[in-house]
């Protein structure tokens, strides 16, 4: 069966990238083509391996990058020009970059707290622009309002620092409420040209398994996320998620 479409994953690491990956690509689930972007060429490598393994007759492509913005222009030109997506439309984006950062405040420097925001929330812009622009090539700008379609889906993954930190956690609380920011801004501004943007809080460990912690409710399954975010993707207009909290039954909140 062809893909549906395009997914373009940032952050594709090995728990919740992984199982958010194989939902989105597997012919039974999303059936989407996917591109997987990440830091490390070699752990990217391998994580596609597996995909592939465990995703059969799925189409999974990777694309080593970083955050930088002229990085993930080079990126989605490759994106662009890849035999493996010709004639595929744009559907969904995930933005699932990890960001930790703890350290005493008097002991925090102004060079590395602007860092982690340049790195964090700078490259939840730049991913946002450079998805956003190829998404309104494969579909045009035509608003719902004037008889145009549903574009695609952006996710951001978010954790509970972008509702609330604690001590030593400046840097970090920055950058997840900002990017929480980030995606109710693009929320507010394209949710009338078809382009449904959500922020999901992810409350609690994630493990790409299905074992006992997740049968219990002590630790979440990464493919359950990625179920959760495919539903997102197939939201239609009369309904979209915007925010959405996501927790295993035994995290306490």
């Amino acid at each position: 069966m062809a893909p549906s479409g395009l997914a373009i994953l940032i952050g594709a690491g090995p728990a919740t990238g992984a199982g958010i990956a194989r939902i989105l690509a597997h012919p039974s689930h999303g059936n989407l083509a996917v591109a997987l972007l990440a830091r490390n060429p070699s752990n990217l490598s391998s994580l596609a391996h597996s995909l592939r393994s465990s995703a059969p007759n799925s189409i999974i492509e990777t694309f080593p990058t970083d955050t930088d913005p002229a990085n993930l222009s080079d990126a989605f030109s490759h994106i662009r020009a890849h035999p493996s997506f010709q004639g595929l439309k744009l559907r969904v984006g995930v933005f699932n970059v990890k960001h930790a950062s703890k350290k005493p405040f008097l002991e925090e420097t102004h060079e590395d707290f602007t860092k982690s925001l340049h790195d964090y929330v700078g490259g939840a812009f730049a991913f946002s622009q450079e998805w956003m622009k190829l998404l309104f090539e494969h579909h045009g700008q035509k608003a719902l309002a004037d008889g145009g379609e549903k574009k695609g889906t952006l996710i951001f993954t978010g954790t509970m620092g972008a509702l609330r930190t604690n001590p030593q956690f400046a840097a970090y609380g920055a950058g997840r409420s900002s990017v929480r920011m980030l995606a109710q801004s693009l929320a507010k501004e394209y949710s009338a040209q078809g382009v449904h943007v959500a922020h999901t809080i992810a409350n609690g460990a994630i493990e790409d398994a299905d074992g006992e912690d997740q049968r219990t409710g002590k630790k979440m399954s990464a493919e359950a996320v990625g179920k959760t975010y495919l539903w997102l993707s197939e939201q239609g207009p009369e309904l979209w998620t915007h925010e959405l909290d996501l927790r295993p039954a035994q995290e306490k909140f």
